[in-house]
This record gives structure tokens, sequence and C-alpha cells, in this order.
């Protein structure tokens, strides 16, 4: 017997084209299966129109407790529940058959990879990294569609149509663009890697010297005050723009957090470069963009998952803390790793927060061609 949306409350608050679209939009997803309790909690929680992309995404096919998929994969619960959290996602509730399929294989890949004879421990590390990385992705994607689909006047049938046009267009084709772009990345960072003769004796070591740089906005407390989300926004992404355009190989960009841009690289020379350049292209954006200023340190650090940690990680953010606008502040070890071609100026011996004795620092800016 049809549902009689009426009577349960759905179309509440909506009149005229707006009711009958609504109406329209339940109808069809009620002929697809999608249960009452589902398409009320959809309407309650404002979320109706995303309803049918989102189970475009889910897929079809049989559904699984999370005792279903473990005893299907061979694995141990607290292990699918690990696996999850470190994707980023809650764990269904206990009995409630919350996996798909696509769950299942994602856990058999996981334990062939355990089988292989890959730490747990660092598996799940590099689990987290990409589970961060995905979330990044996909929310900078579903903000893209959002502002180009989203019309002014539009009904909740209108946007939920798009929404699914755009979900069956992309779906496809973001698998091997990832694919891609990972293969693209990891090539990059295999050629800077270095593995020598005493990474074959004794194995690769914890940590490896590394120069960090850390370099973010002056004043961007004051900014935040002065201008709107958008705007402000706006200055962000355009910093990861630059940041980007200076991070080739052997210098990487680590990540963006908040204001700043954290870079590391193995060639001292390289960073300084990129430092330098990232300066003068805020510079170069004219008025109305903030200054920057930069931080460097250099010492061992440890990857973890994609990020690094360490004494020169750091040095460097506090560094660039005490850093003047538009310059790029370094500490001794720096400057002693550097190759010639730069003009220092001590900035004097400073005590830096979390670092326990005083530390040299020094401006540095590239010689005048001659």
């Amino acid at each position: 017997m049809p549902i009689d949306f009426e009577a349960e409350g759905l179309l509440r608050g909506t009149r005229g084209r707006a009711r009958q679209a609504r109406l329209q939009l339940l109808e069809e997803l009620e002929a697809q299966g999608v249960a009452l309790e589902e398409l009320s909690r959809a309407v309650e929680e404002e979320r109706l129109v995303l309803l049918p992309a989102e189970r475009v995404l889910e897929g079809g096919g049989p559904r699984y407790t999370g005792a279903e998929v473990a005893e299907r994969v061979g694995i141990d619960l607290g292990e699918l529940r690990f696996l999850r959290q470190a994707i980023g996602l809650p764990m269904p509730e206990e009995g409630e058959a919350g996996f798909t399929e696509a769950d299942v294989e994602a856990a058999r890949r996981v334990k062939s990879l355990v089988d292989a004879g890959l730490p747990v421990d660092e598996l799940l590390e590099v689990t987290r990294a990409m589970g961060v990385a995905m979330s990044q992705v996909s929310a900078a994607s579903r903000g893209l569609v959002g502002r180009a689909i989203v019309h002014r006047g539009d009904t909740e049938l209108d946007v939920a149509r798009r929404y699914l046009g755009a979900a069956q267009a992309l779906r496809p084709l973001m698998a091997p663009t990832l694919g891609y772009m990972f293969d693209l990345h990891l090539r990059e960072q295999l050629r800077g890697e270095v593995f020598g003769r005493d990474e074959l004796t004794s194995g690769p070591a914890g940590s490896r010297q590394m120069a960090a740089c850390f370099a973010d906005f002056v004043g961007f407390t004051r900014l935040g005050e002065a201008l709107d989300a958008e705007d402000l926004g706006a200055l962000v992404g355009r910093l990861g723009e630059l940041a980007a355009d200076v991070a080739f190989a052997p210098v990487r960009l680590v990540k963006m957090i908040g204001d700043a841009a954290m870079l590391v690289s193995s060639d001292t020379d390289a960073l300084l470069e990129a430092a330098l350049t990232l300066v003068a292209a805020a510079d170069a954006e004219g008025e109305g963009f903030p200054q920057l200023r930069a931080g460097l340190a250099h010492g061992p650090a440890v990857p973890r998952a994609g990020d690094w940690y360490g004494r020169p990680v750091n040095l460097a953010s506090r560094i660039t803390a005490v850093a003047r606008p538009g310059s790029v502040l370094v500490s001794q070890e720096v400057r002693d790793a550097a190759a010639n071609g730069y003009r220092w100026s001590f900035a004097g011996s400073r005590r830096l927060k979390g670092i326990g004795r005083g530390v040299n620092l020094f401006r540095v800016r590239r010689l005048a061609a001659t």
C-alpha cells in the first residue's frame, strides 16, 4: 500500500510548487524501495535531495553486519573496527547491516596486505592518511558540484536530479583519476628518495636528515576579523596554489594547516629556493594579499604516514612564528648545510617556545645577480 506522506508529516512546511516537487521525489524514492524510516530521517535531517545520489554511491547488493564481514574475510571484529576508524568512518551499530559488498572486498584487500607481511600498525597509518586525503577530495568535489548545480528558485526535485546525474557521471571517472595521480606522485617521490648501501645492509633508518619549512600569513587573525568566510577561504586557497607551485621534487608539500603550508626536502638548497620563491610570490600578488613569512630548520626527522615528525619540524614552526613579514628565517643548521649563493644576516639568538636552549637565527636572501 502506498505511503501517505501527508499523514506521515513528510510534506509539512511545503506548499505549492515546492510541495508537489517533494511529493514526487518521495514517491520516486518509495518506488525504488526506500523505507519510510529512511525517508523520514532524510527529511528530518534536511538531506532528502541528497538521498538519490547517496544511494548510487552506496551501491546495490546484499548488506552485512560487522560480524558477518569479519567471518567472510577471516579477520577479528576488533580489527575491522580499527580499519573503519582508520578510514575516518563510524562503525555501524552491533547487529546493523551497514556494510556492503564493497566493504567486504576492501577488508579482504587489507587482510591480503597483512598476510603478505606488512606491519599492521604502519598499514593503519597509511589507511588514516588515505582516509584524510579522500575526505578532503570528497569535500572539495562536493563543494564544486554544489556550486555548479544549485540555482535560485530550484525545487528539491530539481536539485536531487542534478546531484544524482553528477554522481552517476563523476563516479566512474574518479577512481582512475585518483589512481593516475597516485602513480605520478609516488614516481616523483621515488625519484627523490635515497636508498644507499647503509639501507641495503641494515634496512631503512628510522630517521633521516631533512629540512623542514613552514610559511604562513602575517596577521591572519586580524584578517579573520575583517573578512568574511568566503574571502578568507579564497586567500587560503590561493596560498595552497602558490605552495603547490614551488613544491616539485625534491621538495614536497606535506600539508596545509589553516593559513600555513608545510614543505620538506632532503635537499636544503632546494627547500631554501622554494621558500624564497613562495614568499616573493605572495608579495607579487599585490595589495589585498597578505605577506608571508617562512621558517626553516634542518636535522633528523621521522616519516610517518606521509607526514614528518621531529625536532626540525617543531623548530621550523617556532622560527616561522618570530620571522618578520616577507622574510625567510632559518636555523644555524640550515645555514651550515646550504651551499654558496645566499646572503645571510644574523638575527640573534632566540629562546623559542618548547625549545630547550637558545637558537641562532639567520635571515636569508639570494645573492644579487652580477
